[in-house]
């Protein structure tokens, strides 16, 4: 618990403090530096969130990672709008044919989206003269916005007498915190003391690397290492499409058949991250009735369909529209609803999920690269022709999922209902106790 919270704490601060350098990066390689330490505090504190919520939930995790991810696509949408009044409406740069190329900025301004920008290659604008933006300002507010963040993990710290350079305080928070009640076996007050602090004793638990020690590897079936394979495969397809609709829906809008206006164009990502928001909000009571593997089965369904739909409908813009929407609501909950249900077949171990999280943001990464390259050679249609293979293969994977679940050893039927590795529940709980 320790390292997470400390870890959580440098990758939070370190956000605050690459935003504000970000603006007095005059050195594309110095920004590149700068933007690489962003990803991996990023990385760190997606990783670690995630999987602190299944080790301390367990089989309610679902709904609060539901929750966690909502919050991810709400700054989706927020930040641009931060970002928005600091844009120059006239350009940023001043020079003799600045009049000129005003007239592009409306396009550009439209672009300029969540998380991946349309092509801007065709337009032409100034590169030298008097710089007149005011977009650092946004920079160092989204800064200030996110200083909150550390200063509670420390406070965290501070309450759980985590902090070695300051003086103990009087209440640790976790101490007397309903989870620990709440987690904790029916018949675990009636163990000794010393069967239920051993497991703490041991730090099997305690160390946030314990999962990458080849001790738990011992013994294992090959079906332990499947669920996790075909899971992270599941999600490096789901979270692939994401990034590759978001970043090219824009391009495949103004392009033919569609030929779409670029301020309409302009809002299909916004449309697309809109409803993933949506679907994701949606998701935190469905969650508390639908089973996790439930959920995954319709996402995996739906995002074929819709890509289908898109395919036989690729004149209609109306349809690109609906498409769009639907296509963001199956992909909202794929990610924390595929985390739950590994999660719950490896019975809460925690290992899973940074298998997961690394194999979502593979995919994210790579399925960008690989459709921006296929566009540029074969044309817009074959974006969507990407998606429905991906969409395919992801229910492929996810079948191969089921397959390894029916396979995997069950936990023996002594140990609680509630929670399926009781050796593992008293490892995670332990650490509550005083």
């Amino acid at each position: 618990l320790s390292q997470s919270l400390f870890a959580l704490f440098a990758s939070s601060l370190a956000i605050s403090l690459v935003f504000a350098i970000i603006p007095l990066c005059h050195n594309v390689v110095v920004l590149a530096v700068v933007m690489a330490m962003a990803g991996l505090a990023m990385g760190c504190i997606d990783t670690i969130s995630n999987m602190q919520l299944v080790k301390i939930y367990q089989k309610d995790s679902a709904i609060f990672l539901q929750a966690l991810h909502f919050f991810v696509g709400f700054g989706a949408l927020l930040s641009p709008l931060i970002a928005d009044p600091f844009l120059s409406d006239t350009n940023c740069i001043l020079s003799n044919s600045t009049a000129n190329a005003s007239s592009n900025l409306p396009h550009i301004r439209k672009s300029l989206l969540p998380h991946h920008p349309g092509n801007l290659s065709h337009y032409d604008l100034p590169m030298k003269g008097m710089v007149v933006t005011r977009v650092s300002y946004a920079f160092w507010i989204m800064a200030l916005i996110n200083l909150p963040v550390p200063i509670a993990v420390f406070l965290l710290l501070y309450k759980e007498r985590m902090v070695p350079c300051f003086p103990s305080s009087s209440h640790p928070l976790l101490s007397a915190d309903e989870l620990a009640m709440e987690t904790r076996p029916p018949d675990k007050e009636d163990l000794p003391t010393s069967t239920t602090q051993r497991p703490q004793a041991a730090g099997g638990h305690d160390d946030l690397f314990s999962c990458c020690q080849s001790k738990n590897f011992r013994g294992a079936s090959y079906t332990y290492f499947a669920v996790h394979i075909t899971g992270a495969l599941v999600l490096f397809m789901t979270d692939g499409i994401v990034g590759e609709y978001s970043g090219f829906i824009y391009s495949y809008a103004v392009e033919e058949p569609l030929s779409v206006g670029h301020k309409v164009a302009g809002y299909l990502p916004s449309l697309f991250w809109g409803f993933i928001t949506l679907g994701r909000l949606i998701s935190i009571p469905v969650s508390y009735r639908v089973k996790p593997a439930t959920m995954v089965f319709i996402n995996v369904v739906g995002v074929l369909i819709t890509f289908l739909l898109l395919l036989i409908f690729s004149y209609s813009v109306v349809f690109l529209c609906v498409g769009t929407a639907a296509l963001g609501l199956f992909l909202s909950s794929t990610f924390p609803s595929m985390l739950a249900y590994t999660e719950d077949i490896l019975q809460y171990k925690g290992c899973a999920t940074t298998v997961l999280v690394t194999g979502a943001g593979i995919g994210e990464m790579v399925l960008q690269l690989l459709v921006g390259s296929i566009i540029h050679d074969q044309g817009s249609y074959s974006f969507l022709v990407c998606g429905m293979i991906f969409g395919g293969l992801a229910f492929t994977f996810y079948a191969f999922l089921l397959f390894f679940h029916r396979m995997y050893p069950k936990p023996s039927s002594d140990l609680d209902d509630v929670s399926p590795d009781k050796p593992a529940v008293m490892e995670d709980t332990g650490q509550y106790q005083r």
